[in-house]
């Protein structure tokens, strides 16, 4: 009876809230300029001192995402090639993840609420990394994982339509 009061109370209070006025998420992405001659258009430059992902267009603009890069020691840096892409994948620990977090199950399937690639993947050729989405939004703007790359979920989906298998990617510190 009091959660129908309240609701009645505050639906004409809710209904003059503007929705053009919405906020976008914090970690939305943005298009910038980008005048480093060094990178190509259609190349991904990951600055893992600044937590940013640039996808590099051509005259000098890029569009910049924030991301969650590798933890201390654990960020790589160098050149690599998307080698796949995958839409909800599924998840089997790295063996240094499984030594640290041996209560893991040995698979977690795509699209579980608890699978940490969110909802989409794209594979490095470097190893046994890949920027993918993430289950934890809040780890996005900070030093957290084993050296992949996460981004927000609706950033994974932007970037992912943009690039291709062999798109290249270079990580700097």
């Amino acid at each position: 009876m009091y959660l129908k009061f309240l609701f009645r109370l505050m639906l004409p209070v809710l209904a003059l809230m503007p929705l053009s006025g919405v906020t976008p998420p914090a970690h939305a992405a943005e298009m910038v300029g980008f005048a480093d001659a060094r990178f190509r258009p259609g190349t991904i430059v990951i600055k893992n001192s600044e937590k940013r992902l640039y996808l590099v267009l051509r005259g000098q603009r890029a569009i910049r995402y924030s991301v969650a890069v590798g933890k201390r020691r654990k960020a790589w840096t160098g050149n690599a090639l998307i080698t796949a892409k995958y839409v909800k994948p599924d998840w089997a620990p790295s063996p240094e993840v499984r030594r640290d977090f041996p209560h893991l199950p040995t698979v977690i399937r795509g699209g579980a609420p608890n699978n940490p690639m969110g909802v989409a993947a794209m594979t490095l050729s470097n190893g046994n990394y890949a920027i993918h989405g993430t289950n934890r939004p809040g780890s996005i703007g900070r030093a957290v994982s084993y050296g992949c790359i996460r981004m927000a979920n609706h950033d994974i989906q932007d970037l992912f339509q943009r690039v291709s298998v062999s798109t290249p990617v270079i990580a700097l510190p």
